[in-house]
């Protein structure tokens, strides 16, 4: 609880700041410092992400990559070629003015395998940095992998496993457990170098995949244990395979693959003519190319390292940077609970309400034991009570709707598709109603029959505090609900007696049906 009023307060005084140029920056922006950027200089891609700034919630404002590949012919000439030298120049240049009109506090440029290994790598880095207005840090294979491996601790809940970052011409991997990094590898494994090793046979990749990992130690902590996948290869198999099951979510981020199916697929991808594949319309034509090697690498990281699931993460090495910059307090804080905080700011009638509404509900659910049973719900239960407002400018018909789409599809870190419906749901029901069984139905797939009905049990006990309070701060925590015996309590001062009428009845009797208890209004002094 400690970190969410941290969380709070910051979130709060972000909104409160002046910047000197206020009259000119968008109301849907906190004023918390000045946007940061990333540059990625990859062997495949060359990428600008600008964020909002640099916090635990890290909010992309413009994202923007082009196609470059500039490591597809070091390992054969040794050489970066000079037509994709041409286009990273040109990107760069690109990207340095969107900087500059974005009134971008520090840009942080960064180079990986291709600049790394090329003859004429120091002389590329050299035109990027007079371009960049920056020095570029040049990855090693090792500094690669823990920044992937940061990566993930910033966007995925209490990670467990290993963590593999597929670029163009290079894998890294390494552990992630308790929050530490272990030791990372780096392999030749790369697409774009495969491609070129194998010239463009898959049946001879394959080969050199095998005898390329026979060796990779870090493996043999994989067994039963999740696998990471970070690249943009791994998240083109992920979108294809996502909608080649009719998948409800379009969410990239926590998307998870069974092991069995990730190996059934994986082998499907290579061993076909992409074109012929389902729905390879979803994924571009600079991607295809390539879909074949990530698929061969998947495919022998799962079956050699014994995983147990794949998991997409959307978040890498860009994110892993700045997280690494990040002071300790801040990397402790849950970035689930910094968005929803700051939408809380940005989109409800009165941010302070939604904050009581996290402490009148943690009252409630820790009355009666059995209403809450994951710690891990907790975290959920209160990200959903900040988000629970976001829809109130829509026509009453549909902010059930409204802010079921966009919780459903926000770009939150720190949640995966279950917690995320779960949410989602929650906030739906308070607008729809408990009863409701109209709700997108494939999202309902996601979560447990326990997850469903504690969502009703959120949505109906929030249905009782905004009727009673109509979203103003004050009142919740004058009014508390809670669990005694065999009775749903709601206790009422007398002085707002007159704010309890039959339809405030009418939804504490609903909510006690579904927990099972008897409501009762008590007026106390």
């Amino acid at each position: 609880m400690e970190n969410l009023s941290r969380i709070l307060r910051r979130a709060a005084f972000s909104s409160a700041a002046e910047p000197a140029d206020a009259a000119h920056r968008a109301p849907g922006r906190l004023g918390d410092g000045a946007p940061v950027a990333v540059i990625d200089i990859g062997s495949n891609s060359v990428r600008l992400v600008v964020y909002e700034g640099l916090n635990r919630a890290l909010t992309p404002i413009f994202n923007e990559k082009a196609l470059c590949g500039l490591g597809r012919e070091v390992l054969s000439t040794g050489r970066l070629a000079e037509d994709a030298v041409v286009r990273a120049l040109s990107a760069l240049k690109r990207f340095r003015a969107l900087c500059d009109a974005m009134q971008v506090g520090a840009v942080y440029p960064l180079a990986t395998a291709a600049a790394r290994d090329a003859e004429n790598g120091p002389a590329f880095i050299a035109e990027c940095e007079a371009i960049c207005g920056a020095p570029i840090e040049l990855l090693t294979g090792r500094r690669e992998a823990e920044l992937a491996a940061s990566g993930i601790l910033a966007g995925i809940h209490r990670p467990d496993g290993i963590v593999g970052d597929l670029g163009g011409g290079s894998l890294e991997l390494v552990e992630v457990k308790g929050g530490q990094i272990g030791t990372g590898i780096t392999l030749p494994l790369g697409g774009l170098a495969l491609q070129d090793r194998s010239s463009r046979s898959p049946r001879r990749a394959e080969k050199i995949i095998k005898e390329t990992m026979s060796d990779a130690g870090v493996l043999d902590d994989m067994a039963g244990r999740t696998f990471y996948a970070v690249g943009g290869t791994w998240r083109a198999l992920a979108r294809l395979h996502m909608f080649q099951k009719g998948y409800p979510l379009h969410v990239m981020h926590g998307y998870v693959i069974p092991a069995r199916e990730a190996l059934d697929f994986t082998r499907i991808v290579h061993r076909a003519d992409t074109e012929t594949l389902a729905h390879i319309d979803v994924i571009s034509d600079a991607r295809r190319p390539l879909l074949a090697y990530g698929a061969l690498v998947l495919e022998n990281l799962v079956r050699q390292g014994r995983a147990s699931e794949v998991v997409i993460s959307a978040l890498g090495v860009r994110e892993g940077l700045l997280y690494a910059l990040m002071a300790p307090e801040m990397r402790a804080e849950d970035p689930l609970l910094v968005a929803a905080a700051e939408l809380n700011v940005l989109r409800s009638r009165s941010p302070r309400h939604g904050e009581e509404l996290v402490a009148w509900t943690d009252a409630f659910f820790a009355s009666s034991a059995v209403l809450e049973e994951a710690e891990d719900e907790t975290r959920l239960r209160r990200a959903a009570c900040l988000l629970s407002d976001v829809g109130w400018r829509a026509h009453p018909d549909y902010r059930g709707e409204q802010s079921l789409n966009m919780i459903a599809h926000a770009a939150f870190a720190g949640l995966d598709h279950a917690g995320r419906a779960y949410v989602a749901l929650s906030v739906y029901f308070r607008h729809v109603g408990i009863g409701a069984d109209d709700a997108e139905t494939r999202l309902l797939e996601l979560v447990t029959t326990g997850m469903l009905d504690r969502a009703r049990i959120l949505g109906g006990a929030m249905r009782v505090a905004y009727l009673l309070s109509a979203a103003m701060p004050g009142i919740l925590p004058r009014v508390p609900l809670q669990v005694r015996g065999d009775q749903l309590v709601l206790s009422v001062p007398r002085a707002l007696a007159a704010l309890v009428n039959e339809r405030v009845l009418s939804r504490l009797r609903q909510l006690a049906r579904l927990i099972g208890r008897e409501p009762l209004t008590e007026m106390v002094d």
